[in-house]
């Protein structure tokens, strides 16, 4: 094995434990403190160990700490395939419209039938509603520039946007309209192993972005040089668009709206390794999941009552993502 493919297995062994690292931290954290033993004895020896200490370790913490973990790599490597494609910095993984499509789709489930899987099912597929429209938009010229894609996307999510406060405004205030604005601010205090189904189509698109991370470097060079080296650029596109959409969709409907991540998350891997998104996507997929994790530790522990999420990714990340931009003096973007 050469020098330089040592460093790879290295690096990528590195990326797949500092994940696991959070999510195993995340077991002995919490109000019913757990030692090293107590959650070695309830993973490996479940039948030995108390109904108490069963019930806080797999039925839980380990499904809550799982799905955040899946749903910060699909954020976060979405939006690094999305600023890839786009060749735009400000591009997040809610661009087209998805975050706001799946905000409405989760209202008009909680106002019709409540709460209840109806809504994790309602907000999956009106995000990807969102993304159909938001490239129907695209197309008003019967093409689909960067830009006519980007501002199709902003008219959609806008437009969600005013359906969602419709069903806000049509709610029940005091069962329904709570219900909505929580789900807004995004949690995995209800999530349980039958949301695992959403695990499918978030580990779909992030491998499949991973797969095609090198052709994100030919199609950040712009379309016609990557049509010049021989890449079918309509095609590539819309298979990472597509990836990028699913592994979003899937993470929002099980978590609910949460920003920043696939904004922040990618600049932050970017200022640290640069460009070469053949290292970029895989740093995203590790530090999206372990960020996410962090997160949701502080949020069930840091009150009484749990924190949502989506609140402490801007006041937790805001101020991290500035001192790296201050002290990387924001290197690391073309």
């Amino acid at each position: 094995m050469t020098k330089t493919n040592r460093f790879n297995a290295v690096w990528y062994v590195g990326l797949a434990v500092l994940p696991l690292l959070f999510i195993l931290l995340s077991l002995f954290i919490g109000r019913y403190p757990m030692s090293i033993s107590d959650v070695a004895g309830t993973l490996f020896n479940a039948s030995a160990s108390s109904p108490e200490k069963y019930s806080i370790i797999w039925q839980l913490r380990l499904p809550r700490t799982l799905a955040a973990a899946f749903a910060g790599a699909s954020l976060a490597v979405s939006g690094a395939a999305f600023q890839g494609v786009f060749r735009n910095p400000l591009v997040n993984s809610g661009i087209l419209g998805v975050s706001n499509g799946a905000g409405f789709g989760a209202a008009l489930s909680i106002v019709v039938f409540g709460i209840g899987f109806s809504t994790y099912v309602f907000s999956f597929l009106f995000a990807v509603v969102a993304v159909l429209l938001s490239y129907l938009s695209g197309r008003i010229y019967g093409t689909t520039p960067n830009i006519m894609l980007i501002l199709g996307g902003v008219v959609v999510s806008a437009f969600f946007g005013a359906l969602t406060s419709i069903m806000k405004f049509a709610a029940d205030a005091y069962s329904q309209l709570p219900a909505i604005t929580f789900w807004l601010m995004g949690s995995f205090a209800n999530v349980n192993y039958t949301h695992f189904i959403a695990l499918i189509p978030m580990t779909a698109g992030i491998t499949i972005i991973f797969l095609l991370r090198w052709k994100i470097n030919v199609l950040s060079m712009g379309d016609k040089e990557a049509a010049a080296l021989g890449v079918n650029v309509k095609a590539y596109k819309g298979i990472i668009i597509a990836a990028a959409t699913l592994s979003t969709a899937a993470a929002v409907c099980i978590s609910g709206v949460i920003g920043w991540i696939g904004l922040v998350i990618p600049h932050i891997c970017r200022m640290l390794i640069g460009n070469d998104n053949d290292k970029l996507i895989p740093m995203s997929i590790a530090f999206g999941a372990s960020f996410l994790v962090l997160i949701d530790i502080i949020a069930r522990n840091i009150s009484t009552a749990e924190i949502p999420i989506g609140l402490l990714t801007a006041i937790v990340g805001t101020p991290f993502f500035v001192y790296l931009l201050k002290k990387t003096k924001g290197g690391g973007w073309r």
